[in-house]
């Protein structure tokens, strides 16, 4: 986990956080039971008191916590995604049925219909619409580092952040070029 953190502004770090379940450097993971998954989309005002996930919820979050961190690894270094992972957030959202909601006013918003964890993940996903919404969402990304993919937000004025944090995984990553060109000057 790196040392300083790269914040998101507000439901935004949501998302952040449900990416950053996982800690790759350390190998630990927070949503290893369904429990710790009930636990912590509760504790974040996405299910319902009482709800709890099964299995089953289990493996589509965290499928939905790597499909949502290979986005941010596309808007980190522009890959091309995986056609799979906007297939789990279509799936997150069908199971969630996500409705457009008019009010008598004319205004309009988007809702999960379904409770317990399936509308709990939708909820994650409005989130992340309304981010897009916002211009926000590209400024989430994931660490370059293949050993973090801790997601970040960019604050930088030209979007140009590469790392969770530069002391760290930057340090890790000039200190790996310098040797290997040092490496294949010192051979050549």
């Amino acid at each position: 986990m790196p040392t300083q953190s790269r914040e998101a502004p507000g439901e935004l770090a949501i998302v952040r956080g449900f990416v950053n379940t996982l800690d790759i450097d350390l190998g630990t993971d927070a949503l290893a039971a369904p429990s710790d998954l009930s636990a912590w989309l509760a504790e974040h005002g996405l299910l319902e008191n009482g709800a709890s996930a099964s299995t089953g919820d289990l493996e589509r979050a965290v499928a939905l916590r790597e499909a949502v961190r290979e986005i941010l690894l596309s808007h980190n270094d522009g890959r091309p995604l995986d056609p799979a992972s906007p297939a789990v957030l279509d799936e997150v959202a069908a199971r969630a049925d996500l409705r457009l909601r008019v009010a008598a006013d004319g205004s309009a918003r988007l809702e999960a219909e379904r409770g317990g964890v399936d509308g709990a993940l939708g909820r994650l996903l409005l989130i992340v619409y309304r981010a897009m919404e916002a211009g926000q969402w590209s400024r989430l990304k994931a660490c370059r580092n293949d050993t973090c993919r801790w997601a970040f937000y960019d604050h930088s004025k030209n979007r140009s952040g590469h790392w969770c944090t530069m002391s760290v995984c930057g340090n890790r990553r000039k200190a790996r070029s310098y040797r290997e060109r040092h490496r294949t000057a010192a051979s050549a």
